[in-house]
């Protein structure tokens, strides 16, 4: 049998298994991961790939090295068996009953109508009901404490009576994979994080299919040796595993490659595209994140998931319009998703209505309070409005979600340095540039922070401005920095390396300023000095181009050029301070 067809048959029996133990997010991503097998056109109708065509275009633009991204027809993994299902219980009428009291989210009357029922699946739904009304009475304990997004130190007072049980299954050895799913999540709400670990090892190796355990084990791996130090069995489902891992840990081409390792089976999987865009996200590559985005919404107009991030693009470049039409597609479509409200509050962020987005970055929290993104975006638009005390209540609410995301200890550092305190600002910097070493607006703050009054590390300032322009600065902040600083040092050969490379930078991207008038008028000042007379003229007669005081200035230059050349004191000449 093809790999394509054996990921095809798992899937669909997994579908089934996860949705009679309501895992309805694990259910929803094993059957988008089912429609991302591309089927062969010639054994179905036109009906059956209309779903898939605007996926296939995403991936035939995007994919960037066929010969290696794509896995050989037929590789070999290895099979997990499908788990058999308690056939003495498969529709009881106890479980029917409480599987419809679930569902409409009434967790205790369903975990009390199977509370005599011994079954696997049963066993799992009473206890994973329990578990949900421990977080739905948490909840409702920090509302009625601190208020929607108040600090509290309610817990959920189902975990000590499940992890006693769930532990002596295991102990016994008659847990199964769902069972030990549940009790990983247990022992990770507990903070029993290498307990946890273990126990969904176990359980993805028993049972790979579920997502929501490998969501789970991938929130545990905070390093790349937690990692590589997983035993996991090699099923395909790793490899979206280790693809999502990776993302998070910052290693974005190993991601970028996984994903597109994963295209040559699932082709036309809308979930990949949108990690693949996640990635060159964060790469900065805005243009083609862009496209695919664009792709995604053809093919599946009423998607909400990530297109949040697709606005932070759309912000980024300042696109009025298209940020407009998302955002009131979002608001038609599903207007109390966290997603919808991060995209409107990013349309009233470039308006510059800075309250109105607040508004709607507190909405989304309020429908999740660990929605990381409003919590920094928040951050953002505090800053804008000299908020800075709720600012910095913001970003470090970010931080206690995430402490690798390198938006809010930038935030941070950005609001102590407006409170005039660098000391901590550059802590802040540093933590940021640590998580997110590519980046060249970290190192460009960072570098600012040392040109300080209070620090004048000038020495300091030059290596993160060198570290900025290696890291494709595309503000072009970097160069014309590192001459300036060069300039004032009185290293003069240094300062014109830099004025040239910056200067030959502006000419390729057709760009102009005072940044080129101050390129040119060093340069020539510097190779008049260096007896260099020809390369001097040159940037002389470019200025003359400018209506400014820059063309007397070059005038003035090319007088003494003149002098010099014929043997004569330049004593008429105005020197130019360096």
């Amino acid at each position: 049998m093809g790999t394509k067809e054996s990921c095809r048959m798992e899937l669909r029996t997994a579908i089934r298994h996860l949705s009679d133990r309501c895992l309805y997010s694990a259910s929803k991503w094993a059957a988008e991961q089912l429609m991302g097998i591309e089927i062969d056109p010639s054994k179905y109708t036109p009906s059956h790939t209309r779903f898939q065509r605007g996926s296939s275009s995403i991936r035939r633009r995007y994919r960037t090295n066929e010969s290696t991204s794509t896995p050989a027809a037929g590789i070999s993994y290895i099979c997990t068996p499908v788990p058999d299902e308690d056939n003495e219980e498969m529709d009881t009428d106890f479980y029917l009953l409480a599987k419809s009291y679930f569902d409409c989210r009434e967790y205790r009357r369903a975990a009390h109508v199977l509370r005599d029922q011994t079954g696997k699946k049963a066993f799992f739904l009473r206890c994973y009901a329990l578990y949900l009304a421990g977080e739905k009475r948490k909840e409702e304990e920090i509302i009625e404490l601190e208020g929607p997004l108040g600090k509290s130190e309610a817990l959920n007072q189902e975990l000590v009576s499940l992890e006693r049980e769930l532990s002596v299954l295991r102990k016994n050895g008659t847990i199964d994979s769902f069972g030990l799913y549940l009790y990983g999540l247990v022992l990770k709400e507990k903070g029993n994080d290498n307990l946890a670990c273990t126990v969904l090892v176990e359980s993805v190796n028993s049972y790979p299919w579920n997502w929501n355990a490998w969501s789970e084990l991938q929130s545990l791996c905070t390093t790349a040796d937690t990692l590589n130090s997983l035993n996991l069995s090699n099923h395909w489902m790793k490899d979206f595993f280790l693809a999502s891992a990776y993302h998070e840990l910052r290693m974005h081409n190993e991601s970028l490659a996984k994903y597109e390792y994963l295209q040559g089976t699932f082709s036309s999987s809308n979930y990949i595209h949108a990690q693949i865009a996640k990635a060159q996200y964060n790469l900065r590559e805005f243009e083609q994140v862009e496209v695919i985005f664009e792709e995604l919404l053809r093919n599946d107009p009423y998607r909400v998931e990530d297109m949040d991030m697709y606005s932070n693009v759309l912000y980024a470049k300042e696109c009025y319009s298209a940020l407009s039409y998302l955002a009131h597609r979002v608001f038609m479509t599903d207007k109390y998703r966290p997603e919808s409200c991060c995209i409107i509050g990013n349309y009233y962020s470039l308006k510059g209505q800075h309250e109105k987005s607040v508004m709607y970055f507190r909405r989304a929290l309020k429908l999740n309070k660990k929605y990381l993104s409003a919590w920094t975006l928040m951050g953002h638009e505090y800053v804008e409005m000299k908020n800075t005390p709720a600012a910095i209540d913001a970003y470090r609410r970010a931080v206690d979600i995430n402490p690798c995301d390198y938006r809010a200890w930038y935030g941070l550092g950005q609001a102590y340095e407006m409170m005039g305190m660098p000391f901590y600002a550059l802590h802040y910097f540093r933590k940021s540039v640590f998580l997110q070493p590519n980046d060249s607006r970290l190192w460009i703050a960072m570098a600012q922070c040392y040109e300080t009054e209070q620090l004048n590390m000038i020495e300091e300032a030059i290596k993160c401005y060198r570290r900025a322009a290696n890291c494709n600065d595309r503000e072009a902040i970097a160069l014309h920095q590192l001459a300036k600083l060069h300039k004032e040092l009185g290293r003069f050969e240094e300062a014109a390396f830099y004025y040239r490379e910056d200067l030959e930078r502006m000419e390729d991207e057709e760009r102009e300023g005072p940044n080129t008038v101050e390129a040119l008028l060093f340069l020539g000042q510097y190779c008049k000095d260096q007896k260099r007379f020809e390369e001097a003229s040159m940037y002389c007669n470019r200025l003359l181009d400018y209506t400014g005081p820059e063309k007397e200035q070059a005038k003035s230059l090319l007088r003494g050029i003149r002098l010099e050349q014929s043997g004569l004191p330049a004593t008429d000449v105005e020197q130019f301070p360096q």
